[in-house]
């Protein structure tokens, strides 16, 4: 590896990515390999099942220089993974041989490693769903559930002893975030509009010190996605496939379940679907219940924001002409974005009444999406206190049980409260009563 440039092919890396390009290097039968390239790894399609090989790259918030720190990459990318997708994640695979005759899963002292998967249309990620106008909201509600389920059932939770959560470490990649972004900006404005995101990161981050400390005594620090952008979101076979956990820095996966979640929002409001990231977001909310993290999301946004525009930078470096130009221009929009994204929403409470029946959802789902707000409805409030889920059929007859007046009671000071609290933390809200 070059030592001086660690963003560098080696020429064994290359050599060796030209020879997997050959089907004799497989222990399966394939008529031919595609090859593709991601910031950290080399992915080769060989039709049945995709060989994922991590790049020997030290970029600070990840370090895959060596052999083993490589295959416990792969171990921990299959460990991860296998908690979202399952049936994708197959295993290790060992290279052996030469990088001038390699041999996937040969006889011999392995010199290099692959995760291996099974193979789905690459053309099937949400992000070119998006991109080529296939993605539906049908499909942007589909995500809630799965994640909902990964979130509160699936993932690892952190103990009182672990520095995961605790203030000062939730600090520590924002700020590194900051040292790494500053010498790949080009221009002084985008250096300028930076330093003003770390200026407001930071006294954020002491404003919300309280509650980070108690999200992690309540127990929302989790073993979460950490990388939960549409491009590792997937429709395949009329399901949504979740995968590519962040493997390679246990730091940025610890994490509180609204920064993981706030992936995502903010990918929608970057790609100008608004009313899409306010629909994800209130379908996660209705599930989770999680109303108290949302002080947080904004903050874990603007991070959101800055990450995406690090690794612009960090690719531009890697390309030239008008790769390298389009890459500093995503760098500069994402900035803006993490700009805008400080700026408080207007501030309103509307409030519906009526009937059962009577379309006060119905009417209430537009307004969230646009101009978009969180809204809260009875019907899941009222079937939370209860202990059910939020769409479970209650079968209480008028006047009774869920709908008994001191049901209704709590029910009625659960939202105003609820309410409160959003408003106090400078949220938008929608009281479907």
């Amino acid at each position: 590896m070059d030592a001086e440039n660690p963003l560098a092919e080696t020429a064994r890396e290359a050599g060796l990515i030209r020879q997997l390009l050959n089907p004799r290097c497989y222990d399966h039968p394939t008529e031919s390999i595609r090859h593709l390239e991601t910031q950290i790894s080399h992915i080769l399609l060989s039709g049945a099942f995709a060989y994922k090989i991590k790049k020997p790259l030290n970029l600070g918030f990840l370090d895959l220089s060596t052999l083993d720190k490589r295959l416990q990459a792969c171990q921990e990318e299959v460990r991860l993974n296998r908690r979202l997708a399952p049936a994708l994640y197959l295993g290790v695979a060992p290279i052996a041989g030469s990088p001038a005759h390699p041999h996937i899963n040969g006889a011999g002292t392995p010199f290099e490693y692959a995760v291996k998967m099974r193979q789905f249309p690459p053309d099937a990620t949400l992000d070119r769903l998006q991109a080529e106008g296939r993605l539906t909201s049908a499909q942007i509600e589909a995500i809630a559930p799965p994640l909902v389920r990964f979130h509160l059932d699936d993932c690892a939770r952190t103990d009182a002893r672990s520095p995961w959560g605790d203030p000062e470490q939730v600090w520590q990649p924002v700020a590194q975030n900051f040292v790494q972004i500053s010498p790949l900006l080009t221009t002084p404005s985008d250096r300028r509009q930076l330093d003003a995101l770390k200026q407001w990161s930071a006294s954020e981050h002491a404003r919300l010190t309280p509650l980070m400390a108690a999200r992690k005594r309540e127990g929302f620090i989790r073993e979460c996605h950490g990388d939960l952008h549409l491009g590792n979101l997937a429709w395949v076979n009329d399901r949504l496939l979740v995968f590519d956990c962040l493997e390679f820095n246990p730091e940025l996966r610890w994490i509180d379940i609204q920064s993981d979640i706030a992936f995502c929002i903010m990918d929608l409001i970057q790609r100008d679907h608004r009313d899409w990231a306010w629909l994800l977001l209130n379908r996660w909310l209705e599930k989770t219940g999680d109303y108290a993290g949302l002080a947080l999301l904004r903050y874990y946004m603007v991070y959101r924001a800055l990450v995406r525009a690090k690794i612009a930078g960090l690719r531009a470096g890697q390309t030239h002409g008008v790769a390298c130009a389009a890459a500093l221009t995503e760098a500069h929009t994402l900035l803006e974005l993490a700009t805008k994204l400080t700026r408080p929403w207007p501030v309103r409470l509307d409030i519906t009444h009526g009937l059962s029946g009577s379309g006060k959802t119905t009417a209430t789902q537009t307004l969230m999406q646009r101009p978009g707000a969180i809204r809260l409805r009875s019907d899941v409030e009222r079937k939370r206190l209860a202990g059910l889920d939020a769409l479970a059929q209650s079968r209480s007859g008028v006047g009774q049980n869920l709908y008994a007046a001191d049901a209704t009671r709590q029910t009625y000071t659960c939202l105003a409260q609820l309410a409160g609290g959003l408003l106090d933390a400078g949220w938008p809200v929608i009281v479907d009563a």
